[in-house]
């Protein structure tokens, strides 16, 4: 875990309220891991007082990459960071993907903004197993495929793709996997994350999720982040320290 001030080389829109940002932090980029996350200090100001945790989108060379939408008022100081604007960020941060498991076809099951922590995901699997990519949204606007492959859209609405919810579009072609290894790693709303946790059960599929809770430190010192756990009655997990990725059989979603 390192603690370190990273320039920001650019900021863009790559759709409409969602935005990437590419920082210099060779530190970091040699050790991080798909699925961990970064805590970072969005203003040298008291406002806002706690950092902020942002999964690690992708990596390339010395740079590191967050995906963010608006949210609040962390999110809307992030947006406003130029090239040359230093950011402090805490990381890498928690436990990622196993990528060490028996599998050659690898599953992403993503809703919204829970595409952020795939691209680097894809960019280490590309090229060493098959990789197909369901991608959720309430609506067309919501659907987030960047630097995904083989993408299959479902939306709420039924604007994009399969008309529904994206756990049904990948329970919809689960017969099309029979004969394969498949690992599912997802990621997206809770309510999406047990639907999915329903699904692999059934089918005894292996899946990982990346789960979400508020945070406040980032390493286990507050005990703010607590999820429960299947394995052992009346414990609770921490998300930031034992997560945020867990396999869908070792805890409630």
């Amino acid at each position: 875990m390192l603690i370190v001030n990273s320039p920001v080389k650019e900021i863009k829109e790559i759709q409409k309220d969602i935005f990437l940002q590419k920082i210099y932090s060779p530190e970091i980029a040699r050790q991080i891991k798909p699925g961990q996350f970064l805590n970072i200090r969005v203003s040298e100001t008291v406002s806002p007082l706690l950092r902020r945790p942002f999964s690690i989108c992708d990596v390339e060379g010395d740079y590191i990459f967050i995906m963010f939408n608006i949210f609040g008022e962390g999110t809307r100081i992030l947006s406003h960071k130029h090239s040359g604007d230093t950011i402090d960020i805490l990381g890498p941060l928690g436990n990622g993907f196993n990528l060490d498991d028996d599998f050659d076809l690898a599953v992403i099951v993503a809703g919204g903004l829970g595409s952020a922590p795939f691209p680097f995901l894809t960019r280490l699997l590309a090229g060493k197993v098959e990789i197909v990519s369901f991608i959720g949204g309430k609506t067309k606007d919501d659907v987030i495929t960047y630097n995904l492959l083989n993408t299959q859209p479902a939306t709420d609405d039924g604007s994009l793709g399969f008309p529904g919810n994206v756990v049904q579009l990948f329970e919809k072609n689960i017969n099309s996997l029979n004969g394969k290894k498949v690992k599912v790693f997802g990621c997206g709303p809770n309510a999406m994350l047990r639907a999915l946790k329903e699904v692999c059960i059934t089918h005894n599929i292996n899946c990982e999720v990346s789960t979400e809770c508020a945070m406040a430190c980032g390493f286990g010192i507050c005990q703010g982040c607590p999820i429960e756990s299947t394995q052992q009655s009346d414990k609770y997990l921490l998300v930031c320290k034992d997560g945020p990725v867990f396999n869908v059989k070792d805890v409630v979603i």
